[in-house]
């Protein structure tokens, strides 16, 4: 399996889970543009499209950093245009970007429902838009094209929507892209997907959510290595799925998961959402 040579565009790429993607594929010699927000250093949240950039090119890839607010479609229809003309062309779209607010219906101002929708549903909507031409390309040339979406499994269980209706409803928005664009775009060749992890992920922005043990999380490697084995696969073949961290490694033979505990020696991890 590798990367090399891909030309690949992440969205929200310039800390935790997006990053850590970039970082796997830049080991293989991969082209990666960090489509993200934060240009400037916040003391709150690590992590800029600069300091990614250096980050992809010190583990040997090369790197474009595009400043883009993904609520703005000019922004996005630029960022992409950019990388496809920087790089040649786009053969994977990493749609990770996502805002979250684990608030009750009466708890949830507008502002942050509205954010929601925002990035989470049409940001992944009108990226996948402004990246299908190039991918098509990318098909036609036989470059194997993926769009891996950071979503759950969908399921129409009230518990998953009770506790945080609003969030809930913006996750499974960019699934539902998946369900649709997957079955639309599989005559080209273009594989879409949706990956997601069986427990709480150590991120920063989780670490700002209060009483969460980070303890209890495992790394965003396991993402990373599992969306590695994911863009891997036949574009023509791997379409459609609705894959769980654990799942898709131990479908490579990979059952011992140790080194991804945030804390080795951990047994009981917080679970993540949307998975019985």
């Amino acid at each position: 399996m590798s990367l090399q040579g891909k030309r690949i565009f992440i969205t929200g790429g310039s800390r935790g889970i997006g990053l850590a993607i970039a970082l796997r594929a830049a080991r293989d010699g991969a082209s990666v543009a960090i489509a993200a927000k934060t240009a400037e250093p916040n003391p709150k949240l690590p992590g800029t499209i600069y300091s990614a950039a250096e980050e992809i090119k010190a583990a040997g890839g090369t790197a474009l950093p595009i400043q883009c607010d993904l609520r703005d479609e000019a922004q996005i229809a630029a960022a992409v245009a950019q990388a496809a003309a920087e790089f040649g062309g786009i053969d994977i779209l990493i749609n990770n970007a996502s805002a979250i607010n684990l608030t009750r219906t009466e708890e949830t101002p507008a502002k942050r429902f509205d954010l929601m929708f925002d990035v989470n549903v049409r940001g992944t909507f009108l990226t996948s838009q402004a990246a299908i031409p190039f991918l098509r390309d990318s098909a036609e040339a036989g470059r194997n094209p993926h769009i891996l979406n950071l979503s759950p499994p969908l399921s129409m269980k009230p518990k998953w929507f009770k506790n945080h209706v609003a969030y809930t409803m913006a996750k499974y928005g960019m699934s539902m892209c998946v369900l649709g664009m997957s079955e639309e775009f599989k005559r080209d060749g273009i594989a879409v997907n949706a990956l997601w992890p069986r427990t709480a992920i150590d991120t920063a922005a989780l670490q700002m959510i209060p009483g969460v043990d980070t303890a209890a999380c495992r790394t965003p490697e396991i993402l990373s290595d599992s969306a590695y084995i994911i863009l891997n696969r036949n574009s023509k073949e791997c379409t459609g799925n609705f894959f769980v961290d654990d799942e898709v490694l131990a479908s490579e033979g990979i059952t011992d998961l140790e080194k991804y505990s945030v804390v080795p020696g951990t047994k009981d991890f917080l679970l993540d959402f949307f998975l019985d």
